[in-house]
């Protein structure tokens, strides 16, 4: 289930993702929000994180920082998503059902943000990215770029 949702999801991902001008990736539309390049970025991770969730018992942010991606063009963005999916897709292909059920736990030090079934990592990362990817189509929408479809057609592509 998680495999071909990690695929149609990857390739409603792909189209929003190319939509990308160039010469806006430092662009944001507040001061709170995330730059458009550090939203696509983080997308484009989120299918590494099955990887992470199938091979390994936790995340630790103290001893792992966050160091993301340097992607400055949206060629260099779709290369670096696509490496992830397909990486993504050939963990769903290696590994069996009984991990899914295995313990996970996401922490910075002692500080425990999440622990449960390596199923509820992968579902959050599906989910994650769904929902920025909901942002970046408001962004994209904000600067006037047409929206590709993604379960049906979209206003600019009716």
């Amino acid at each position: 289930m998680f495999l071909n949702e990690l695929k149609q999801e990857g390739a409603i991902t792909r189209k929003m993702l190319a939509r990308i001008p160039d010469d806006k990736f430092g662009w944001q539309p507040h001061v709170k929000s995330m730059t458009i390049k550090s939203l696509a970025t983080h997308i484009a991770d989120l299918p590494s994180w099955v990887g992470m969730a199938l091979n390994t018992t936790e995340l630790d942010f103290a001893n792992n920082p966050y160091q993301p991606q340097d992607c400055n063009n949206t060629k260099d963005l779709l290369a670096y998503f696509e490496g992830n999916l397909a990486d993504g897709i050939s963990q769903f292909e290696q590994a069996n059902e009984e991990q899914l059920s295995e313990m996970w736990t996401l922490r910075n030090g002692s500080e425990i943000y999440s622990s449960g079934p390596k199923s509820d990592i992968i579902r959050i990362s599906i989910s994650q990215t769904i929902h920025h990817r909901a942002q970046l189509g408001v962004f994209l929408r904000l600067l006037n770029v047409p929206i590709p479809e993604s379960y049906g057609p979209s206003a600019d592509e009716q």
